[in-house]
């Protein structure tokens, strides 16, 4: 009878009972941390994307809501969570690829200590104006070139998408703004309807009922291509900026040390549901494009957005601590 030595069995048995339990994945609830409040742009999108998944698989996914600190204490939870396929994050353009610049003390590597999974979808910005200011682009432009630093424009904080995306066509146009951080969207609202303020950048869904009933004039998109709901308003690649393409993305990631077959997974099943008619037409009901792709595709795009954020974020001065 043939012996097999106790260390030789153990790893056989260790090996068997690793490939059973990724096998078995996912045998509970897979929780999807959303580090924003809910009802925002990126709570809709990890809410809608998750249950097309669920629906097709028999997941089932829970929402967790962790806003704070410009997303980073709910990336920060997950990044610090068990690398199990349990614990997921809706990360996007601020708290992946700015936010490291932003802020001069980041819990987080958003690199070392996240795996991508899959990017969801694409979103792009608006720039509009009061009516009693711009027309257009180029008159607007012919504006900042009178007035150096006296045309103002608000956004909803400092260092977000919106205001480091209008600080990038600045420096295209080679004109130079005066910008007024508000605190959220309500009051920057407010104070661009009445003409307090001259133009306001911000997503798609946040200005659209604003701009169909009249009250602001969309004067370009920031994306390289329309948008649907807005198809009578020019690109700024149209508008004379060639090449100007900023939008804000939004992707999952896990824990890093996830392990790979998990990811492969859940990268498999998001991208069956983000080609879903049906899901398309309600992430474009709120200003967003379905995208898709590899692991791989979704961490190049952070690889090359992290040092170009980088560069305008510290162009503009942003700081937060």
């Amino acid at each position: 009878m043939k012996f097999i030595p106790r260390l030789a069995l153990s790893l056989a048995m260790a090996t068997v009972c690793g490939a059973a339990a990724a096998q078995a994945w996912p045998a509970k609830p897979i929780r999807i941390v959303v580090p924003f409040p809910p009802g925002g742009g990126t709570d809709i999108i990890a809410r809608e994307t998750s249950q097309r998944v669920a629906k097709a698989t028999g997941w089932i996914f829970v929402i967790d809501n962790k806003p704070g600190a410009g997303g980073n204490l709910g990336v920060d939870s997950v990044a610090k969570s068990a690398a199990d396929g349990y614990t997921l994050v809706i990360g996007q353009t601020s708290n992946i690829a700015i936010n490291p610049t932003l802020y001069s003390k980041l819990p987080y590597d958003p690199q070392k200590d996240l795996v991508p999974v899959v990017h969801l979808a694409d979103a792009a910005l608006v720039l509009a104006a009061s009516n009693a200011s711009f027309k257009s682009v180029a008159d607007l432009a012919a504006a900042a070139k009178a007035r150096p630093g006296q045309v103002n424009f608000a956004s909803s904080g400092n260092g977000t998408v919106a205001h480091l995306t209008t600080e990038l066509w600045q420096k295209a146009a080679g004109v130079h703004l005066q910008h007024v951080p508000y605190k959220g969207a309500n009051q920057a609202l407010t104070d661009v309807i009445s003409g307090n303020v001259e133009l306001y950048m911000s997503s798609v869904p946040t200005l659209l009922q604003h701009i169909r009933n009249g009250k602001l004039r969309a004067l370009a998109v920031t994306s390289a291509k329309r948008v649907d709901d807005l198809p009578n308003v020019p690109t700024l690649n149209e508008s004379g900026y060639k090449g100007f393409d900023a939008v804000t993305w939004f992707g999952l990631l896990a824990p890093a040390g996830t392990p790979r077959d998990v990811v492969a997974r859940l990268n498999a099943e998001f991208n069956k549901a983000l080609k879903s008619p049906e899901l398309a037409k309600r992430l474009g009901d709120e200003g967003a494009d379905a995208v898709g792709g590899t692991p791989e595709q979704f961490a190049a795009l952070i690889k090359d957005d992290i040092p170009r954020w980088s560069k305008v974020v510290k162009e503009s001065g942003a700081r937060v601590d």
